[in-house]
């Protein structure tokens, strides 16, 4: 099973499930899975692939889905989700596929559809960094840096450093490769008519209004709102608004 970070305690509100997004992990999670667990219990995942969870080689969104819907069967059977990006998809697919365990279902800046950018570029430079001169995340900063990756990536990427393993906690390898389905989004006749929240940054270009058409053919129920001036990874660039948004629509 997925190696889960969990914050809090059972309550009476169903738990909440955390997919985090590409290169990420459960631990950049922590701040806002703290807040949201004064509700209700949260339990956040290392996804496949990612950290301390088994390494594949595959990473397919199915599979993905799969991982999340063993967790749910481990923690209750039911239980509300949000995913950010690669953990969006994954999370729509959860509940197009495995629908009786999601009772409310947030998808942060992602859209069901196939990006035509692709994130290989971070992981060319994820590989560049040379491992015998290391000795502090910063170092590792440095060398992104050197290569062009923006100064807030820097730190998000580092969060996967293991400095004394002289390692990434990244299956570069199967991520790299299997790069194509994680832009991409599984072809399905399924929908899912619970209540779901697509929840993007307002500054971000991920989710467009040509999309809506998509989303609402495979999520009747779905409500969409933005959080001003976030960006794509608005949970960390706007986390109180995030948390308030999130914890008004679980509560609704």
């Amino acid at each position: 099973m997925l190696n889960t970070i969990i914050h809090g305690e059972p309550t009476s509100n169903p738990p909440l499930l955390i997919a985090h997004g590409l290169y990420g992990s459960a631990r950049n999670w922590g701040v806002i899975a703290r807040r949201l667990s004064d509700e209700r219990q949260v339990v956040a995942v290392d996804m496949r692939n990612h950290a301390y969870s088994a390494w594949t080689d595959q990473h397919s969104y199915p599979e993905l889905a799969a991982d999340l819907a063993e967790v749910i069967e481990h923690i209750g059977g039911k239980a509300d989700v949000v995913g950010h990006s690669m953990g969006g998809k994954a999370a729509m697919m959860l509940a197009l596929g495995h629908g009786d365990l999601v009772r409310k279902l947030v998808v942060a800046d992602i859209a069901p559809v196939t990006y035509t950018h692709s994130q290989i570029q971070f992981i060319d430079a994820m590989r560049a960094v040379d491992f015998s001169t290391i000795e502090r995340r910063s170092d590792a900063e440095g060398q992104l840096a050197a290569q062009g990756v923006e100064k807030a990536l820097q730190s998000f990427f580092t969060q996967s450093l293991d400095i004394k393993g002289k390692r990434w906690l990244l299956n570069l390898d199967t991520l790299a490769a299997e790069m194509p389905k994680i832009m991409g989004f599984p072809e399905t006749g399924a929908s899912w008519n619970g209540p779901t929240l697509f929840l993007s940054g307002g500054a971000s270009d991920y989710v467009l209004p040509e999309h809506r058409d998509t989303v609402r053919t495979l999520f009747p129920a779905a409500r969409f709102a933005k959080i001003p001036g976030a960006g794509h990874w608005l949970h960390a660039e706007k986390p109180r608004e995030f948390e308030a948004a999130v914890r008004t629509f679980l509560n609704a």
